[in-house]
């Protein structure tokens, strides 16, 4: 007898925003199943308001507003009983960032939680990585948003650290947010807590590296090298943002954070010593889904 549940995950970053549903497939016996139904993105960028102004725009609060409502309606045909939406970065750094969520709830019926950074790196963790991490082995998880990055160290199939910090891609479009101080840090913490590990590996996350393994046409359970992340890395600098557009077939919207984003991930290589990077697609919308499951919110 097979038992399926709906579920749905709101994820309001900084450079987009995102539902994604999933069934969850439960049979006796045997581990759930978490099989995506549907993704949904749309390119709101909340992270060009707050981290240049401060607060989040009328255009873009309208936006959102639509976003929210004609996500409330794909979860009722879709049959979604369960739904929790988080929003991360841009709304945790806008001083109407509470106002807005309070609107949002009044108007469309979802309930915004602003998550901080360090739950919001405890979501993404309880993703499944279980056909990524050996228990010999150490792993360095890498989610790099349009906000701020999480990073969590893994040895022997437990959770030895973890930390967020407000280094992302929209940040560093803005070469004035790009904080030499808060690079420092991420080394310092990196460094610190992957010295006693041997041959660290990393896995990434987020829209950026999902796209560059697409474009790798490397095998889904293989991984990318130090070398080809350094290349592709250069390959990009190179290109003009229209030329990225128009020759890589990448949306306006990930154009230009693409390549502040590998620099992130090329950084996390170098600090932890890792010569090959992961890609499992998975990142705090699945972090929600696995979260709603177990009872965590």
């Amino acid at each position: 007898m097979i038992e399926i549940k709906k579920y749905g995950a709101i994820d309001i970053g900084s450079n987009a925003i995102r539902l994604l549903i999933c069934n969850v497939i439960l049979k006796k016996k045997e581990k759930p199943k978490f099989k995506k139904s549907a993704l949904v993105r749309v390119p709101i960028r909340l992270g060009a308001d707050s981290f240049n102004t401060g607060i989040i725009s009328e255009k873009n609060y309208d936006r959102m507003m639509d976003a929210m409502q004609a996500f409330q309606l794909l979860m009722k045909v879709h049959g979604v009983e369960k739904y929790k939406a988080c929003a991360t970065s841009a709304m945790r750094n806008a001083k109407n960032g509470k106002e807005l969520t309070q609107s949002i709830k009044e108007k469309s019926g979802i309930d915004i939680e602003i998550i901080n950074g360090t739950k919001e790196a405890q979501i993404i963790a309880s993703t499944d990585l279980s056909e990524f991490i050996e228990g010999n082995k150490s792993y360095l998880y890498v989610d790099v948003g349009g906000g701020s990055t999480e990073f969590t160290v893994f040895s022997k199939g437990k959770v030895i650290a973890s930390k967020s910090f407000n280094i992302g891609t929209v940040r560093l479009l803005n070469k004035e947010i790009s904080n030499k101080k808060t690079w420092k840090e991420i080394q310092a913490w990196i460094r610190i807590n992957t010295q006693d590990l041997k041959k660290t590996v990393l896995i990434g996350s987020g829209g950026n590296i999902n796209k560059i393994f697409k474009m790798s046409r490397q095998a889904p359970e293989k991984p990318l090298s130090l070398i080809y992340m350094k290349a592709h890395y250069q390959f990009l600098k190179k290109m003009s943002y229209g030329d990225r557009i128009s020759e890589l077939g990448l949306n306006p919207d990930r154009a230009d954070v693409i390549v502040p984003a590998t620099k992130i991930y090329l950084s996390a290589m170098k600090w932890s010593g890792a010569k090959k990077i992961y890609v499992p697609k998975v990142g705090l919308s699945d972090g929600i889904i696995k979260s709603l499951y177990n009872g965590l919110f």
